[in-house]
């Protein structure tokens, strides 16, 4: 095939899915600033060299024949993917400009985001974050939000979720604690102990416990004296004091083990985990300065765990 007859078939496809998207050979030629003879003339001309029909034509309706509608799915998907490499070409001479409003939970943002936000802000100067920590889920639309992080498994069709890591949970207590009330040596002795609870703002129900048991994942519902409903920090700084046991992630209490001030336990049971991800609103093309900062901030993740 010539490279001229390549580039008419190119212009082909174009106008072919301009048709199967309005439905029409009018609108599809007022769309690409042709006549409808010339969109009339591209389509014959591909459906010669598919060998097939595309489309069915009555005096009402132009739809999309069986093969058309697969073709056009196929063809659909390779020219966004033409526009995107496009647009990321365009992006590489431009410095991304913008403002992004992100939900992070509170102690993901002390220990993982603000620290990057500092970086992010210095390699890319224009873009401007509004910051919200909060352990409640935003709704998007009504409280205008482009980005959040969220911790556990969600289900919703709107949004795209890209895993940041699999945080690990670990089960710690002062040494003034277990020094009064012993270190437990195994999941039933946690009935005999004071655990500081966690409360799901969401649902106002305490988050389980999660440990491994025979390489199975199981759920451990704690009674608590104290609970702390909103700020998980908060349960940390009880820990610290004496209070009790408590379930958290080790990325939070990692100094705290490494100066002594709170040691580990129930190490035997280790290796729960739970997911953060970036999460946000279903599109075919993020902005640039937003992919900008879901790419900086995967990357910069990767290897946490």
């Amino acid at each position: 095939m010539s490279q001229q007859l390549r580039r008419m078939m190119f212009s082909s496809v174009e106008l072919f899915c301009l048709v199967a998207e309005y439905e029409s050979f009018s609108k599809a030629a007022l769309h690409a600033g042709v006549s409808p003879a010339a969109v009339s003339r591209s389509i014959a001309r591909l459906e010669k060299h598919l060998t097939l029909p595309l489309f069915i034509r009555t005096t009402r309706q132009v739809r999309l024949t069986p093969q058309g509608k697969i073709y056009f799915d196929e063809c659909k998907q390779a020219l966004n993917q033409i526009l995107e490499a496009e647009q990321q070409l365009k992006n590489q001479n431009q410095q991304p400009t913008g403002l992004i409003r992100l939900s992070v939970p509170t102690p993901y943002g002390h220990y993982r985001i603000l620290p990057l936000l500092a970086k992010f802000s210095q390699q890319y100067p224009k873009i401007e974050i509004d910051v919200q920590l909060t352990n409640k889920n935003v709704d998007f639309i009504a409280e205008g939000y482009d980005l959040a992080i969220r911790g556990r498994q969600f289900a919703d069709s709107n949004l795209i979720a890209r895993q940041l890591e699999q945080a690990e949970l670990i089960v710690v207590a002062s040494p003034e604690y277990l020094k009064q009330f012993g270190t437990p040596q195994y999941l039933e002795d946690l009935q005999h102990h004071q655990c500081i609870q966690f409360v799901l703002p969401s649902t106002g129900k305490n988050v389980p416990w999660l440990f491994n048991l025979n390489r199975q994942i199981v759920e451990y519902v704690t009674t608590a004296k104290i609970r702390c409903l909103d700020d998980i920090l908060g349960t940390v700084t009880l820990a610290k004091h004496g209070a009790g046991l408590l379930q958290t992630y080790r990325f939070i209490v990692e100094k705290e083990i490494e100066n002594h001030t709170l040691v580990e336990v129930l190490t035997e049971f280790s290796g729960a985990s739970r997911p953060f991800s970036l999460v946000y609103p279903s599109k075919k093309h993020e902005s640039f300065h937003l992919r900008v900062l879901i790419d900086f901030l995967i990357n910069e993740l990767k290897n946490v765990n």
